[in-house]
């Protein structure tokens, strides 16, 4: 784990590095949108407060949709994500996204079988049309062991400060770690491609997960402001998804 000090002094050198980032995205009028996803407690929040802290409010949003209402859920499925996406000058930040379907709604059963195949037939499509009108998409998947998520998971409960992170959902995410899992894998699968991939972050140790992504990040959003020594990912914690993470233990079982 990384000493708290190392950890604070080379957050602190990234975290000037995207403030340069990010002057350079509103002059140039670049849309970045970043998608985390990843189990519950998987530290998407805090990757996401690390990468905000010291942005500009005004060109940088971050989307936390919760339980779609009536309306939308009788709505295109993409449509209320299309409503969040970055406009020129903007950094978006998605804690999940239409990757819910995918994931919490297939495997509790609030999509139909119907309804995940349709999405999993289009999202590939819905993506290239993104990133074809000039959206700079990238994807994390966060990805944590059972032992590190059943910690996470108590250590939520019993603080008062992140109680109200607790779901119902939460409770069932041990009981049903294996279908977790098993659509986590499906979708890797079959979303990841050459233009839209997937990255893979090893989380357990959340301060180099923060370090990791943001560094990951920069390196794949091009600026001739930021220094390119400090892009330097630990290729062992980072890494974008191939068939292998499946077979050759790459991902948490």
């Amino acid at each position: 784990m990384f000493n708290r000090e190392k950890y604070k002094k080379e957050l602190r050198n990234l975290q000037i590095q995207l403030v340069k980032l990010q002057r350079h995205i509103i002059e140039h009028g670049h849309k970045i949108l970043v998608i985390l996803e990843g189990r519950d407690a998987s530290g998407k929040d805090g990757v996401i407060k690390r990468i905000t802290e010291h942005l500009s409010p005004r060109e940088t949003r971050v989307v936390a949709l919760g339980k779609p209402s009536e309306r939308e859920t009788n709505a295109w499925y993409f449509q209320r994500y299309v409503e969040q996406l970055p406009l020129t000058s903007e950094m978006v930040l998605f804690n999940r996204s239409w990757y819910n379907r995918a994931g919490v709604e297939r495997v509790m059963g609030f999509c139909t079988d119907v309804e995940y195949e349709s999405f999993m037939n289009t999202v590939n499509d819905f993506e290239a049309l993104l990133i074809n009108s000039g959206i700079n998409l990238l994807k994390y998947y966060l990805d944590i062991s059972k032992k590190e998520q059943e910690e996470r998971l108590q250590e939520r409960k019993e603080s008062p400060l992140t109680q109200w992170k607790s779901s119902p959902i939460d409770n069932t995410a041990i009981q049903h770690w294996d279908e977790y899992s098993n659509a986590r894998n499906e979708m890797l699968m079959s979303t990841h491609s050459p233009d839209s991939p997937w990255i893979i972050v090893k989380a357990n140790d959340k301060r180099k997960t923060r370090v990791n992504v943001i560094k990951d990040l920069l390196s794949r959003v091009e600026c001739p402001r930021s220094e390119e020594h400090t892009h330097a990912t630990e290729s062992d914690l980072i890494f974008p998804y191939k068939k292998e993470c499946l077979t050759k233990g790459l991902l948490y079982r």
